[in-house]
């Protein structure tokens, strides 16, 4: 929606709320309501400030330490947030309400470099540095149940009713089950720009995806961040609730597979310059485990990781091969690759940022592409595997000085610590697994 598209509907009545708001480093919308008067008067033009805390707090939003951006001894002060009216779009499960996404910036108008949405297109000025651009689609899985958020939390989230009680992969009379829902996700994604390709059911009980079509890879990033926003809100307000958690049980996890290529002026490139598309993906190849950490950055992450669960264990290409980390699939202009290493708690800017800066490296590097794995990769025993646990990838991504050449000492420094934060909270926490086998029996 243009800005001018905005000012009709606010004099017709139409509009009276404008959401803006920033991804946060767990890929969160965060912001602010703005009567929408007041946007068009003021915040379209000059922005908005927001607390700069809002870039250095756990999930659990607590001040945390360690933050060089942001921290008591500076005082939590603001930084800019700048509309980027492209991304102005109408939110029809919101009355009366519109969006617009911001960048970020220092009151001196230099960038916050550790913004996921800064990374990103840090990454995307390297490739039109070439005439390049990134085209991506993410494919999220989530879980859906019967019970509201609030019944959920009431419950210490046990004993939730998932909404099938059985395996609906591709399911007609499974997946009508929750129709009303999903129907309604899909025609209100529609209704906000998104352009929706399909739903289906996964394997988990009450495990669901929607796809979306291929676009350029902010946008990609964009749609993500407030698709996921707006399935849990409309969730809610059905009395019902959707985790998009990497490994809510011991059954199947909830991935995010990342469709990926690469384009120039004449169109899809991969298909074009085998020699290219062979380097960006031995690229993603080597440096896939020390990059992990930006595809599977909480601790719940790496239990997705599991044989036999179509989540990857071992890092290997394949054609249209699910045991591979990598899956190459298509032909001609639509040959891409996949990447499978990412749950759905991903962040899709950085999860896409460390494709492209994997891509680009093996491309100045000039690296070859091993052959093609075949047969089943987790049986594997002389590929590397992905790390195993959340610590693991942090120390590879500390050690790795590819990313710090790609994204710098701050932005690595910055998700170092946050790696550091949830490790810190997990480890001080008594689970119920320690229960159970201890309150007893030790």
């Amino acid at each position: 929606m243009k800005l001018d598209e905005l000012k009709a509907k606010v004099d017709a009545g139409e509009i009276d709320t404008v959401l803006l708001a920033l991804t946060d480093m767990q890929g969160r919308l965060q912001g602010k309501r703005l009567t929408a008067q007041y946007f068009l008067d003021e915040v379209a033009t000059h922005g908005a400030e927001g607390c700069n805390y809002l870039l250095a707090v756990d999930v659990e939003m607590n001040t945390v330490d360690g933050y060089a951006m942001s921290s008591w001894e500076t005082g939590y002060g603001d930084f800019v947030m700048k509309p980027d009216l492209s991304s102005l779009r109408i939110l029809p499960w919101q009355e009366a309400t519109a969006l617009c996404l911001v960048d970020l910036a220092w009151t001196d108008g230099s960038d916050v470099v550790a913004s996921p949405r800064q990374v990103l297109r840090k990454q995307l000025a390297r490739l039109t540095e070439r005439g390049w651009t990134a085209n991506a689609s993410t494919e999220l899985e989530f879980m859906v149940f019967k019970d509201s958020y609030e019944d959920a939390w009431a419950s210490g989230y046990r004993d939730l009713r998932p909404a099938n009680d059985y395996n609906v992969d591709y399911s007609v009379i499974g997946t009508a089950r929750v129709e009303p829902l999903m129907r309604r996700i899909r025609n209100s994604m529609s209704a906000a720009g998104l352009y929706v390709e399909n739903s289906k059911g996964e394997c988990n009980y009450g495990q669901h995806e929607i796809n979306f079509r291929y676009s350029d890879a902010l946008r990609c990033a964009d749609d993500h961040a407030i698709y996921k926003s707006a399935a849990k809100e409309i969730a809610a307000q059905e009395g019902m609730s959707i985790s998009f958690m990497a490994k809510y049980n011991e059954r199947e996890g909830n991935s995010c597979h990342i469709h990926f290529s690469i384009a120039d002026q004449d169109g899809s490139l991969f298909h074009r310059d085998q020699a290219m598309f062979d380097s960006f993906l031995a690229g993603q190849l080597t440096f896939a485990r020390e990059l992990t950490l930006l595809l599977a950055p909480n601790i719940n992450s790496y239990k997705r990781f599991a044989v036999g669960s179509f989540a990857p264990t071992t890092v290997a290409w394949g054609h249209d091969n699910r045991t591979c980390a990598f899956r190459v699939v298509g032909h001609g202009p639509g040959l891409r690759f996949e990447n499978r290493s990412g749950g759905a708690d991903l962040n899709p800017y950085m999860a896409l940022s460390a494709l492209i800066a994997a891509g680009l490296e093996g491309v100045d590097r000039g690296l070859s592409l091993e052959a093609a794995f075949e047969g089943n990769a987790y049986a594997s025993t002389d590929r590397p595997k992905l790390p195993g646990t959340l610590r693991e990838a942090r120390t590879l991504f500390d050690g790795s000085v590819m990313a710090r050449t790609a994204f710098g000492d701050e932005v690595v420094s910055h998700y170092l610590n946050a790696a550091d934060v949830e490790l810190a909270a997990f480890e001080a926490a008594v689970t119920d697994w320690e229960r159970v086998r201890g309150f007893e029996r030790l």
